[in-house]
């Protein structure tokens, strides 16, 4: 048996998660809100344990430093962009939240192309922010497939989530204006 696919696991798992994106976008679409609600569960499960494994068994590697993020990013601005569409969320969360992404895309790619490039590692406050936006859509999509209202839960998770998004951000510029030496 060869011990490839083994260390190869948390990556699977990653490309697991973006392969669901598609998926649970399309049930959105057509508001089959409970399969919705369990792939999603299931694609975000699948981001804690790919990470878990990776660090338990010292299965990191490169591409997963990329690969991982990639499918959080796919995973949380899709969602986000699904549910404003079919007007369940407001579209000012989702443009925050897609504005965060691509701002740290494009700072990304920007200093590679400059030749400096940045180390992939998450602040505490994206893992934070992360956690935030993926259990605030799990929120949305359980209370849509099981028919509970949107109360003041779902204002204070809203905010909760905007603050973060926004905290995440301006650590992230702020990093990056220090890397390039602005």
């Amino acid at each position: 048996m060869s011990s490839v696919p083994y260390r190869s696991l948390p990556n699977l798992i990653s490309l697991g998660r973006l392969v669901l994106v598609p998926a649970i976008v399309a049930m959105i679409a057509t508001e089959r809100w409970k399969e919705a609600c369990i792939v999603f569960i299931v694609a975000g499960i699948s981001d804690a344990i790919d990470g878990w494994i990776a660090k338990t068994f010292h299965l990191t590697s490169e591409l997963g430093a990329y690969l991982d993020p990639l499918a959080d990013k796919a995973l949380i601005v899709s969602i986000y962009v699904a549910l404003a569409v079919v007007s369940v969320l407001p579209p000012t969360i989702t443009i925050l939240v897609v504005a965060r992404d691509v701002m740290i895309i494009g700072a990304f790619m920007i200093a590679l192309v400059m030749r400096k490039p940045v180390k992939v590692k998450p602040l505490m406050i994206s893992k934070l922010n992360t956690a935030a936006q993926i259990s605030f859509a799990a929120m949305v999509l359980i209370a849509k497939a099981f028919g509970f209202q949107a109360g003041i839960w779902f204002d204070i998770s809203l905010y909760c989530v905007a603050a973060l998004t926004l905290a995440s951000m301006a650590a992230y510029i702020g990093q990056w204006i220090r890397h390039m030496n602005l």
